[in-house]
C-alpha cells in the first residue's frame, strides 16, 4: 500500500521524467508556438497516453522482455532516431504560418503516441520506474495501473506547460526572420535529444 511518502516520491519522480527537456517537450512546444494550444491537444494526449500505455505495459511485464533481447532495443533506438531526424528536420525547413489561408495540419494524436513507443529512452524510464516503485503496490496490475496513470495524469499537465510556453512564443514572433530562426532552433534541440539515446 501506497503510502504519503511514497506517493510524494512517485509525483516528483513523474513530473520530472514528464516536464525535463527532451524530443516530446521540444516537439509540444514547437507544436504551441506554431498552432497554438488547442490545436496542439492531440499532440499531447498522443505523447501522454503513448507514455502512461507504454510505461503501464512495462510495469506488467513487457520490460523484461527487452532487457533479454538486446536486439529490441537496438531496433528502437534507430527507429527513435530516425523518426526524430525527419522531425527536426520537417520543423527547421518551415518558416513562418501560412497567411495564404492553406491550414497546416500539427503533428497529431497518432504521431505522438507511435513517437513514445519507438523511444528507448522511455522504455529504460518505464523499466527504471517499475523498480523503483514496486514497492508501492501489492500487485504486477496495481503497478502497471499506478505507473500508467501518473504518467497520463502529470505527463498532461508537463506537456500543457511546454505547449503554453510555446504558444506565448507564438505571440511574440512577427517576422518571418523571427519564425525562421524559432523553427531552426527547434529543429535543433530536437535533433541534440537525440544524443541520451546512445549514450
Amino acid at each position: 500500500m501506497m503510502d504519503g511518502a511514497g506517493f510524494l516520491t512517485l509525483i516528483g519522480f513523474v513530473f520530472l521524467a514528464t516536464a525535463s527537456p527532451g524530443g516530446a517537450t521540444t516537439l509540444v512546444t514547437a507544436s504551441g508556438t506554431r498552432f497554438g494550444y488547442t490545436r496542439s491537444v492531440p499532440l499531447m494526449a498522443g505523447i501522454c497516453f503513448g507514455m502512461g500505455s507504454l510505461i503501464a505495459t512495462i510495469a506488467g511485464g513487457l520490460g523484461a522482455m527487452l532487457q533479454t533481447f538486446s536486439a529490441l532495443e537496438l531496433a528502437l533506438r534507430l527507429l527513435g532516431t530516425l523518426y526524430l531526424l525527419y522531425l527536426a528536420w520537417t520543423i527547421a525547413q518551415q518558416g513562418a504560418p501560412s497567411a495564404s489561408g492553406v491550414s497546416e495540419k500539427p503533428v497529431g494524436f497518432v504521431q505522438g503516441f507511435a513517437l513514445i513507443w519507438i523511444n528507448a529512452k522511455v522504455w529504460t524510464l518505464g523499466i527504471a520506474a517499475s523498480a523503483a516503485f514496486a514497492g508501492l503496490s501489492s500487485s504486477t496490475v496495481e503497478l502497471a495501473a499506478m505507473l500508467g496513470g501518473a504518467f497520463i495524469v502529470i505527463g498532461s499537465v508537463s506537456a500543457s506547460l511546454w505547449c503554453l510556453l510555446g504558444a506565448r512564443l507564438g505571440q511574440l514572433l512577427k517576422t518571418d526572420v523571427q519564425w525562421q530562426v524559432a523553427n531552426k532552433l527547434f529543429g535543433f534541440l530536437l535533433g541534440l535529444s537525440i544524443v541520451p539515446l546512445w549514450l
